[in-house]
């Protein structure tokens, strides 16, 4: 994105009321997505166009984003083996903490047997509403995910809505930029022009958040019903707590001895936090974190790196979800797994969790792919929890969130290249506010 420049020569801006917060607004939206669920079930679900154009505004400009954040990241870096120290760190960071979210489900799910007193008869379920799921769960295996990363032209890349493309592209076109030096030159700084565009984008589509919010709960109240959640109250409930306590317990200590507090970040985050429980997409805050997590002193290039690679290979509260939902689908239908089973089912879901990136649905993908491995455990037993996924979906895109946003912080202090003042300012409330920087910029030459 490039360091984002202001100037004070307008002297200090007018403070915002807090009904032009934008995470007050998106709050209001949510508070009254829910109502109109509730009391107006039809015209609730009816919203769901709402939530899914505003997912779609984000989504278009997040390609664009991730691309020239990380071109013009890598083609200013002053070494090219400094992007390779960062990778390789990230991708470390990313396989510790994914498996250990995936043995964290699997030992609350045995301690706690969300779905042990249901008795379940697996031959009264049917596989016609999860068939769909098993189609998608093939897109997971290792091949499929290898093909994924690799785009029919170089423009697709930015038009396919892969991820992982985005990334391949642009860490070669930044390598290439980087390696012809001074002569392209006036092609990255036009590169970083456009980026400052791009995030005032971003800027503005962020104002129809709220309206996107109402239309998300509104949908998911209004169709599945709060009466859904008590059906299945234990394993919702026992999936929040989980996701609660990797959070701020295991992300909390990661944080602590990276010199943050887990608390102060949520609190730095929290506008976009309730954007993304909104949405029930983790993508939506997408662009928002990255410009956040800069704001708050880390280097541009391992932003650019670690939090798109973050959203394809760092989903923990997704691997939470895979080992807790598919032990729960074994208590309930009675299936007594073995060790060896058990293991099977870990190493399984370690590989699909990373094999499912840009895969429609992902987290009941992934579990369709991870279950398909274990033939005692009923496929079709996954239509016991299809109609609690979505209150579920949204507690996975905060945890998968919340993880990135924490693993960017840790791999950029792993590399020397963390302004640590810049942080504590940040998680302290003490940055200038996004609506000052925007009438900063407005005022600069």
């Amino acid at each position: 994105m490039g360091t984002i420049a202001t100037s004070h020569a307008a002297g200090p801006s007018k403070p915002q009321r807090w009904w032009q917060m934008l995470y007050v607004q998106v709050l209001i939206g949510i508070a009254a997505g829910v109502l109109v669920g509730a009391l107006w079930p039809a015209f609730g679900a009816s919203l769901e166009w709402l939530g899914t154009a505003f997912v779609n505004l984000v989504k278009m400009i997040i390609a664009p984003v991730i691309f020239l954040t990380l071109v013009t990241g890598i083609a200013g870096a002053r070494e090219l083996g400094s992007l390779g120290r960062v990778v390789v760190k990230a991708l470390a960071y990313f396989l510790f903490f994914s498996s250990l979210a995936l043995v964290v489900g699997l030992i609350v799910a045995h301690v706690v047997q969300p779905g042990a007193s249901m008795h379940i008869d697996p031959h009264t379920l049917s596989e016609a509403k999860v068939a769909g799921y098993e189609k998608q769960a093939h897109d997971t295996s290792i091949v499929g995910f290898v093909m994924a990363i690799i785009p029919t032209t170089l423009a697709s890349a930015l038009t396919s809505g892969s991820i992982l493309q985005v990334l391949f592209v642009a860490v070669l076109f930044g390598v290439g930029l980087a390696g012809l030096g001074e002569r392209v030159r006036p092609l990255v700084d036009l590169l970083e022009q456009l980026s400052l565009v791009v995030f005032r984008l971003v800027t503005i589509l962020m104002r129809a958040a709220p309206v996107g919010a109402f239309g998300a709960m509104a949908f998911t109240i209004g169709k599945y019903g709060v009466g859904a959640l008590w059906n299945l109250g234990s394993l919702v409930a026992t999936f929040y707590a989980t996701s609660a306590l990797f959070v701020l317990v295991v992300l909390g200590v990661v944080g602590r001895l990276a010199g943050f507090s887990i608390f102060k970040l949520l609190r730095y985050l929290k506008g976009e936090l309730l954007l993304v429980l909104g949405a029930s997409s983790s993508e939506a805050a997408l662009p928002a974190l990255m410009e956040k997590l800069e704001r708050a002193g880390c280097d541009k290039e391992v932003v650019g790196v670690v939090v798109p690679a973050g959203y394809s290979f760092n989903l923990d509260g997704t691997n939470i979800y895979m080992t807790l939902a598919a032990l729960f689908i074994a208590q309930a239908t009675g299936v007594h797994l073995s060790l060896g089973e058990q293991l099977i089912l870990l190493g399984t879901a370690m590989l699909t969790s990373k094999g499912a990136a840009g895969v429609t649905g992902a987290g009941f993908a992934t579990l369709a792919a991870t279950l398909m491995v274990v033939p005692t455990i009923p496929v079709a037993g996954m239509a016991l929890i299809l109609g609690v996924d979505r209150f579920m979906s949204e507690c996975r895109s905060l945890t998968n969130f919340i993880g990135n946003a924490v693993a960017t912080i840790v791999v950029a202090r792993w590399e020397g290249r963390l302004d640590r003042d810049a942080l504590k300012r940040a998680l302290d409330g003490k940055v200038e506010s996004p609506a000052a920087r925007t009438a900063s910029e407005t005022d600069m030459d």
